[in-house]
């Protein structure tokens, strides 16, 4: 049973409360949660801005965040993507280090977009903007390290995804996922997942990307030495992708493909087959290759480096290895790095 003050006590304490110049002990805190149906958290957090909550119920501000969330319009979904394009530019040039607190932010503000929409017309872009930024902060993250938080954030794009009823957006989360699980010492885990993101894609999927789920799919089978099967899937992505040289998939704008990548990637996954004709594919990769995309080259840079290492070239494999960890460093790519110490025990 719980012995309280006076009125007259109580009202002294009210206005202490209130001015911040008494603490809340836990034996009135317990009575102020229920009395007012609030949380330790709202409680105590309003405590120390130095007043206890006027609105008892928090409607207020609940439906004022609803209406701003229903005010959101395509203007500002745009505005999201556009936030997402330059956070991927940045990356794309300068590496994920410097972009956690700003992706972080920008991951926060879509998802309490979406939290309070109500009705689809306007939850559904929300939630494929927010699909996009998830996926481009799940790599991000694998690139720097952080595993558990690049598995958290596939797994935010791909439920943003299912809510936009978006299908090629969940297949490229699934797929990129599938990455983590190789990385993590699970090889065929993540051959099965890349082949469930183009069964979630099914056939509402560009050519263009039906082309890159293609191309990791073999990279994948590759790395679990299913060479047979890697080289299937090499010869799809190489059929399916479309003819001319625009990179970008209209559909889905954080694809970049086109031929000159398409044969990076095949002479990388060549050279984990150990087939001689990855050194071509590579160099033609290498001389068709965007500047700008300075973490893509420093991978190029890798594969290169292995597919000599695999002829015994060791002079070659080390010039490629020391311009590789030229612009891993510059990016602050870990996984590149841990890549580039791999081949550099093989000299």
């Amino acid at each position: 049973m719980l012995i309280t003050g006076s009125t007259a006590s109580l009202r002294v304490y009210v206005s202490q409360w209130e001015n911040g110049k008494r603490t809340i002990g836990d034996r009135y805190a317990k009575i102020l949660r229920s009395v007012l149906g609030i949380t330790d958290e709202e409680l105590f957090g309003q405590r120390a801005t130095g007043a206890l909550p006027v609105e008892t119920g928090g409607y207020d501000e609940l439906i004022s965040r609803i209406e701003s969330a229903r005010s959101v319009s395509l203007t500002m979904v745009k505005t999201f993507m556009d936030q997402t394009e330059l956070l991927r530019t940045v990356d794309r040039q300068m590496g994920a280090g410097s972009l956690v607190d700003q992706m972080g932010g920008h991951l926060a503000a879509l998802e309490d977009a979406l939290t309070f929409s109500v009705l689809p017309e306007t939850r559904r872009p929300v939630a494929t903007a927010l699909a996009g930024a998830a996926t481009l902060a799940a790599w991000q993250a694998l690139d720097s390290g952080g595993v558990e938080r690049a598995w958290r954030h596939y797994e935010l794009g791909k439920r943003a995804a299912q809510e936009a009823d978006e299908p090629m957006y969940l297949a490229h989360a699934t797929a990129e996922q599938a990455y983590v699980l190789h990385d993590a010492g699970r090889p065929q885990l993540a051959v099965d997942l890349v082949r469930e993101a183009r069964r979630l894609g099914g056939q509402q999927m560009s050519p263009r990307l039906s082309s890159w789920l293609y191309a990791a799919e073999a990279e994948l089978c590759a790395k679990a030495g299913l060479a047979d099967d890697s080289r299937r899937a090499l010869d799809k992505a190489v059929d399916c992708l479309p003819a001319g040289t625009e990179t970008r998939d209209p559909d889905m704008l954080s694809i970049f493909l086109n031929t000159g990548h398409l044969a990076r990637w095949r002479g990388n996954v060549l050279a984990l087959l150990g087939d001689d004709d990855a050194l071509s594919s590579l160099y033609a990769g290498l001389k068709a290759a965007d500047p700008t995309f300075i973490r893509a080259t420093s991978g190029l840079r890798c594969d290169l480096a292995q597919a000599h290492l695999a002829r015994d070239e060791y002079d070659q494999a080390q010039e490629h290895l020391q311009q590789a960890r030229l612009l891993a460093n510059r990016t602050g790519s870990v996984r590149h790095l841990r890549r580039i110490e791999q081949l550099t025990e093989r000299l």
